[in-house]
C-alpha cells in the first residue's frame, strides 16, 4: 500500500522543481537585455582576479579596497583606451561619410583606376559570369547602402551613447561585486548545481581558462594589429587611420580573416594610382609585421591555453559571432571548450564504469 505522505512529498518536490525552472527562465528573460554587460563583467572579474589576489597580499584583507583598485586598473589600461578609440573611430567615420556624400571621395573613379591598372580582373570576372558594368553598379549601390546606414546611426547616436554608458556602468558595477565576492560565489554555485562537485570544479576551471585566454589573446592580437595598421596608414598619409585601424582590429578577431582584408586592398589601390613606394611599404609592413604578429601571438595566447585546435577556434568564433554578435568571439570558443570538457568527463567516467564492470565479471566465480 502506497504511503500518502510520500506521494504528497513527491508531488511537492516536482512542483517545486517546476517552479524553480519557471523562475529561472523568467530571471534569464529579465537579464537578457543586459547579457553583454553581464558577460563582460564576468570576463573582467576572471581576467583581473590574479591581480586582485596580488593586491590582497600587499594591502591585507580589505575586500572593498582591493576590488575597487583592481577595477580602476582595468578601467585605466583597457576600458578607457577602448572608449577613446571608439570615439575617435566614430569621428573619422563621420568625416569619411561626409566625403562620400559630398562626392569628395568617388568610389566609381577608384574602381575605374583599379580597372585600368589591373585589366586582368575584368576578364577574370567575365570568366566567372560577372559583367563589369554590373559590378560597378553594385559597388555604387553598396556605397549608398553604407552611407544610409552611417546616416541612420549618426541620427541615433545620442540614444546609442546613452545605451552604451548604461551598459558600461552596469558592467563596472557588477564586476566590482564579482571581484569582491567571487571567492564566495563560486563555492555557492558548486553547492547549488546538481552536476557533481568534481565535474563542476572542472567545468568552472575550464570556463575561467578559456575566457581568460580568449579575451586576452584575441584582444591583444586585435589591439596589436589595429595599432600597427593604424600607424602605417597614418605614416603613409591615408585617410582615417584610426577608423581603419579599428576596422583592422575588428577583422583580426576572426581567425583566418585578419587585418589583410583592409590593408591588402589599400595596397592594391596605391599600386593602381602609381604610388609604388607607399604601396610597397604597406605590402611589406602588412605581410611582414601585421601578419606575423597574428601568426605568432594568436597560437601563443589563444590556442595554447584553450587546448583547442586552430580549426575549431575558427569555426566556434565564426559561429559565436553569427549567434550573438561581437560577443561571440569569446562565447563561441567558450561553448566549444565546455562541450569538449563535458564530453571528456562523460567519456572518462563511462570508461571507468566499463572497466569496473569488466573487473567484476573477471572476478566472479566460474561455474
Amino acid at each position: 500500500m502506497s504511503n500518502p505522505y510520500k506521494s504528497s512529498q513527491k508531488f511537492e518536490n516536482r512542483a517545486f522543481l517546476f517552479f524553480l525552472l519557471l523562475t529561472t527562465l523568467a530571471f534569464i528573460g529579465v537579464l537578457k537585455p543586459f547579457f553583454g554587460a553581464l558577460f563582460w563583467s564576468c570576463a573582467v572579474a576572471i581576467i583581473f582576479y590574479p591581480l586582485q589576489k596580488r593586491l590582497k597580499t600587499w594591502m591585507g584583507d580589505k575586500p572593498n579596497t582591493t576590488a575597487f583598485c583592481t577595477l580602476m586598473i582595468s578601467v585605466v589600461i583597457v576600458i578607457l583606451p577602448v572608449v577613446i578609440l571608439l570615439s575617435s573611430a566614430a569621428s573619422e567615420g563621420q568625416d569619411l561619410y561626409q566625403k562620400i556624400k559630398n562626392n569628395n571621395l568617388n568610389l566609381t573613379d577608384i574602381v575605374a583606376q583599379l580597372r585600368g591598372k589591373y585589366p586582368g580582373v575584368e576578364s577574370f570576372l567575365a570568366n566567372l559570369g560577372f559583367d563589369w558594368q554590373e559590378v560597378n553598379s553594385r559597388i555604387n549601390d553598396l556605397a549608398l547602402i553604407v552611407g544610409k546606414f552611417v546616416a541612420e546611426n549618426m541620427f541615433s547616436a545620442g540614444k546609442q551613447t546613452a545605451s552604451f554608458l548604461l551598459s558600461l556602468t552596469l558592467m563596472l558595477y557588477v564586476a566590482f561585486f564579482l571581484l569582491r565576492d567571487g571567492d564566495k560565489l563560486v563555492p555557492l554555485l558548486i553547492l547549488a548545481l546538481p552536476l557533481g562537485d568534481t565535474r563542476e570544479r572542472l567545468l568552472f576551471q575550464k570556463f575561467a581558462e578559456v575566457t581568460r585566454a580568449t579575451v586576452k589573446g584575441n584582444l591583444v592580437v586585435a589591439m596589436v594589429q589595429g595599432a600597427l595598421g593604424g600607424m602605417i596608414f597614418w605614416f603613409l598619409g591615408l585617410d582615417a587611420p584610426v577608423l581603419w585601424g579599428f576596422v583592422m582590429a575588428f577583422a583580426s578577431l576572426v581567425p583566418a580573416v585578419g587585418a589583410a582584408i583592409i590593408w591588402a586592398p589599400a595596397a592594391l589601390y596605391l599600386f593602381a594610382t602609381g604610388q609604388y613606394t607607399d604601396a610597397t611599404i604597406l605590402t611589406v609592413f602588412g605581410a611582414g609585421v601585421i601578419g606575423v604578429a597574428d601568426n605568432v601571438l594568436r597560437p601563443l595566447l589563444v590556442g595554447r591555453d584553450t587546448k583547442m585546435p586552430d580549426y575549431l577556434v575558427l569555426i566556434s568564433t565564426l559561429g559565436g559571432i553569427a549567434l550573438v554578435g561581437i560577443n561571440g568571439f569569446v562565447i563561441g570558443p567558450l561553448i566549444a571548450a565546455l562541450f569538449i570538457a563535458a564530453w571528456g568527463i562523460f567519456i572518462r567516467e563511462f570508461q571507468e564504469e566499463v572497466e569496473e564492470a569488466q573487473e567484476e565479471v573477471e572476478e566472479a566465480p566460474q561455474d
